[in-house]
């Protein structure tokens, strides 16, 4: 935590100009180890074409590209901190509210219908300007949050959700514009850069789950919607200050590309098959959402503190995922990284009701496997994200990169519609063991991985 702390402070100086590269350097930062990150050394600050620029890892960055960089992690670390509050409550305030596990499952799939549905025009949107794309999706969102928390009946707490996901579409597409569009000034850090995004995700949501677990046993789960609101307002005025990076894209190339038709791009294999394998990682999320938070709050110390505390450990986890997916992306490539962590993640989740049969064996807690799985899971998929989007990148034709990365994205939230209320179809089915429905999750898992690799 100390390193990736480091790491992003010494982003945000060097961006805002606070400290110059070559003092910062002198500082011994090698001694943070911070080139396990996606920002390893500042050595010195250069003036090339009257861009200021600077060197890291032997590669040329322009300081516009670090500085937005920094303001679009630390806002994304704030707003999930939020979201990481939340992500242990969404299952248990059905269950405050006296919704049954399968209509859980109706209202956690509620923002998937309106990502599936406002996909594409979210993403031709975002090509056209990404900022106002972020700003209205955040403000979007921190509303439907707000909304969340205030609702009393299935019906407000549905359209909540459904206004959650239209803000999340719009907002998320811009914010992979944006990422794409940094990424290409700096193709040789490609696989560093989406791994300090994970990064911070990881750590945004490590701190957000137990501070939400305690605010639920504290003052019910309205509360940690609120929370979660507040983060996205602050999040919003971070995105403020990002520039707009279509129109400075646009003098470098001169031309944005022609409009992308998914129904196109469908007929390469490849983008078909990389679809698929987010419908199959997408089943993996769903079961963080639904089953686990239900099956540890049942399970661990502490109830909604001690599922809190477990996925907050599984955003940990990703502080190890993150960078290592970076890493092997530079290494092995993205193809074969999204196999290897998909089998992994798959497997994790399958071992979860055998985990929870075993019995203790001389005061060995039972738990302690059931966690051990799903701390599996989450480090697999946080290596695998770099490596989807890199993929995504890689493929995605110039200047409808937020178009075309939202195909296969949008393939796995459409998952959502029916995943969270499968999974509780069969959580309440008598007779299969408690955890039936996360095995169900990783085999679909595994699926997607050999319909990636067919195609």
């Amino acid at each position: 935590m100390k390193q990736l702390i480091a790491t992003l402070v010494a982003l945000i100086a060097i961006a805002d100009g606070f400290v110059h590269p070559t003092s910062l350097a002198r500082r011994s930062l090698s001694s943070l180890h911070l080139r396990d990150f996606s920002i390893p050394a500042i050595p010195e600050k250069q003036s090339v074409e009257n861009h200021e620029i600077s060197t890291i890892a032997g590669v040329e960055i322009p300081k516009a590209t670090a500085q937005s960089l920094a303001i679009l992690l630390f806002a994304q670390f704030i707003l999930f901190i939020g979201v990481g509050a939340v992500i242990p409550t969404i299952p248990l305030y059905g269950k405050a509210i006296g919704l049954s596990s399968a209509m859980n499952g109706v209202v956690i799939s509620a923002p998937a219908l309106a990502l599936l549905v406002l996909a594409k025009p979210a993403g031709e949107y975002a090509d056209k300007a990404r900022k106002p794309a972020i700003l209205w999706g955040m403000a979007l969102i921190a509303l439907s949050d707000l909304g969340t928390a205030l609702a009393h009946s299935v019906v407000p707490l549905v359209l909540a959700r459904l206004g959650l996901g239209a803000g999340r579409c719009v907002s998320e597409s811009g914010e992979r514009g944006v990422l794409a569009d940094l990424a290409s000034t700096i193709p040789e850090l490609r696989g560093r850069v989406l791994a300090s995004q994970q990064v911070v995700l990881a750590m945004g949501i490590a701190l957000g789950a137990p501070a939400g677990g305690y605010i639920v046993e504290m003052y019910g789960p309205r509360a940690s919607f609120l929370c979660v609101t507040t983060a996205a307002c602050l999040a919003l005025v971070l995105y403020s200050f990002l520039p707009e990076t279509v129109a400075e894209k646009d003098l470098t190339a001169g031309d944005t590309g022609k409009e992308v038709k998914w129904g196109e791009l469908l007929q390469d294999s490849k983008w078909r098959g990389l679809s698929l394998f987010e419908v199959g990682a997408k089943f993996g999320y769903a079961a963080k959402l639904a089953s686990v938070p239900v099956i540890a709050a049942s399970m661990l110390p502490g109830g909604a503190i001690g599922a809190g505390t477990l996925l907050s450990a599984a955003g940990l986890s990703g502080l190890v995922g993150g960078p290592l997916g970076g890493i092997l992306v530079n290494k092995i490539g993205a193809k074969r990284t999204m196999v290897l962590t998909g089998i992994m993640s798959g497997v994790g989740l399958m071992a979860i009701p055998f985990a929870l049969e075993v019995q203790s064996v001389n005061e060995f807690p039972v738990w302690v496997l059931f966690c051990a799985s799903v701390l599996t899971w989450s480090t697999s998929v946080a290596a695998q994200n770099p490596s989807i989007t890199a993929l995504a990148q890689e493929m995605a034709p110039e200047g409808s990169e937020a178009t075309a990365m939202a195909l296969p994205r949008a393939a796995g939230d459409g998952v959502y519609l029916f995943a969270p209320f499968l999974l509780g179809t069969v959580a309440d089915f008598a007779g299969l063991p408690m955890g039936s429905d996360c095995f169900f999750a990783g085999f679909c898992g595994l699926l997607g991985v050999v319909a990636f690799v067919l195609l």
